[in-house]
């Protein structure tokens, strides 16, 4: 656990043995692709509880209406979760951040290579849910040839990647690795339209296997066969009237007419007198019947095993194409934020070490594309620092914007801090560690909450974690209680926020108009 580093997180190691226990005992019994724990350092990401996640409406409200939903436009199934992981754990390193808004602003301006790459990453279709499907066994031929296409696409976006001037694209194409080996032997051994069952045949190729091939031609052919071997023996013994016949007694027989019965072979062996005609079998015969009969269920025990043999080798070749769809799924969200850059006026935020949040001209992202066609959205110009602004009070009647200038504020925080443009003219974002919110008013009565307690508890866990790099927003502080308790209250809080040495800054709307 030491090579981890994770041998002193005693919690996260129960976790993930918990989880590796569960797996062993249910239903995937095959988990050696699963040779690594990556610890997730709360240091290196923006640090957002469960409130504000939820208050910020970032993956789920009633509505519908939520800033994943807004920003993602992604192409791919993988580039839909990653978009997802990045709005949830926002990084929180100006270097990192400056290279994925770099790379944005390259595919701004490189319209064909952006475009190519959005073809070509659609086209590889979901390559990390595949490529975890192959160690369970619960991928199917057609699945495993989408994996081949998937591996065609990563070729070419390779490619496109390691010829572009931008740093960090070249660096991921780095990344890639077609898998040439698995590409060929999957192209060369499953058919062009395989079925969607391993159990209902026709999914390997021809040519891989003798046995397979003629057992098909037998499967298929039976007819021609008879036909021709009837011909073979009418020939070889002059019974010009020699007949191949089948019941359900003894299977296929030759039946000769008593004309011709003393021209019958030694080799033939005689199973039935009938009036005017004798029948037999031969030996060629009795095998053949062997394998038609049985040809079916043999070209299903091949072509299982042969498909089983080809999972086996693509096993090895697991950790590369997992890297492939986090790699793809990255390209998909950079094209992402591109093309929202392009469609939507996002500008480039400058994130940068000191403390002053400048932004002019922001818009809520999710409001603004929900707006009525040609009804503009009134933007709004927000400074804040640790010294001379660090807090700004709100003040105004409902339906006025208060809470929208609020959220749109911690939004194109999160999002600068996503490597995403945003919506504003320009944006000084500082280096945020943590966005706290306190908005609404609700009750929790299966835990014996009132409306004013969960207020209070989580403007207390705002009070109790803040740090000069926080982002506190708090939305009506005091309402869940009496008129003059509440002002009490949101007096005190902002008070303590300003006089306490951490100096977060802080947007408060109130109605409480005493606090100005």
């Amino acid at each position: 656990l030491k090579g981890f580093g994770i041998d002193g997180m005693s919690h996260g190691i129960i976790a993930a043995g918990a989880i590796l226990h569960y797996l062993k005992d249910t239903e995937h019994p095959h988990l050696q692709h699963i040779t690594s724990l990556q610890r997730i350092n709360r240091e290196d990401h923006l640090w957002m509880d469960r409130f504000t996640i939820r208050n910020l409406e970032l993956i789920g409200n009633q509505e519908g209406q939520t800033l994943f939903k807004t920003l993602n436009n992604t192409v791919s199934p993988m580039g839909a979760r990653m978009m997802k992981r990045w709005m949830l754990m926002p990084l929180n390193d100006v270097l990192r951040i400056e290279e994925r808004l770099e790379a944005v602003e390259y595919l701004v301006k490189e319209t064909t290579l952006r475009n190519e790459l959005v073809l070509h990453i659609k086209q590889a279709g979901d390559v990390e849910r595949l490529a975890a499907k192959v160690p369970l066994r619960k991928i199917n031929p057609r699945e495993v040839l989408q994996v081949a296409r998937g591996l065609q696409q990563t070729e070419i976006i390779k490619g496109l990647c390691s010829s572009s001037l931008n740093p960090y694209l070249v660096r991921l194409a780095d990344s890639l690795n077609p898998c040439r080996y698995v590409l060929e032997k999957i192209n060369s051994q499953i058919s062009e339209n395989p079925p969607a069952s391993v159990n209902k045949g026709g999914l390997i190729s021809k040519g891989i296997n003798s046995e397979l091939d003629e057992l098909r031609n037998i499967a298929s052919g039976g007819k021609n066969y008879l036909l021709e071997l009837q011909q073979k023996e009418a020939e070889a013994t002059g019974i010009t009237s020699l007949k191949i016949g089948y019941n359900n007694v003894f299977g296929y027989y030759l039946e000769v007419t008593n004309l011709h019965k003393n021209k019958v072979p030694d080799t033939w062996i005689r199973k039935q007198t009938l009036t005017s005609a004798e029948r037999y079998i031969t030996p060629e015969l009795k095998v053949y019947e062997e394998k038609i009969l049985g040809a079916e269920d043999r070209i299903l025990q091949i072509e299982q095993h042969l498909f089983q043999e080809l999972l086996n080798e693509l096993q090895d070749f697991i950790a590369p194409m997992q890297v492939n769809g986090q790699v793809m799924a990255i390209i998909d969200c950079l094209c992402c934020f591109a093309n929202n850059a392009l469609h939507f006026n996002y500008k480039r935020p400058v994130v940068h070490e000191g403390d002053e949040l400048s932004i002019t001209a922001s818009r809520h992202p999710v409001i603004e594309r929900n707006l009525p066609p040609g009804e503009p959205y009134i933007s709004n110009d927000i400074m804040l620092d640790a010294s001379q602004q660090q807090i700004i009070i709100l003040t105004g009647p409902n339906m006025s914007g208060k809470s929208a200038i609020l959220r749109q504020t911690a939004l194109i925080t999160l999002m600068a801090h996503m490597g995403s443009f945003v919506p504003a003219n320009s944006a000084s974002i500082p280096l945020t560690d943590k966005i706290f919110t306190r908005v609404g008013a609700s009750d929790n009565l299966s835990g014996g909450e009132s409306t004013f307690m969960v207020e209070m508890n989580e403007t207390a866990s705002i009070i109790n974690n803040l740090t000069p790099r926080s982002l506190i927003i708090l939305d009506e502080i005091g309402r869940g209680t009496s008129t003059y308790d509440g002002i009490s209250i949101a007096w005190s809080i902002a008070e303590y926020i300003h006089q306490s040495p951490q100096k977060a800054k802080t947007l408060f709307a109130t109605h409480y108009h005493e606090l100005n």
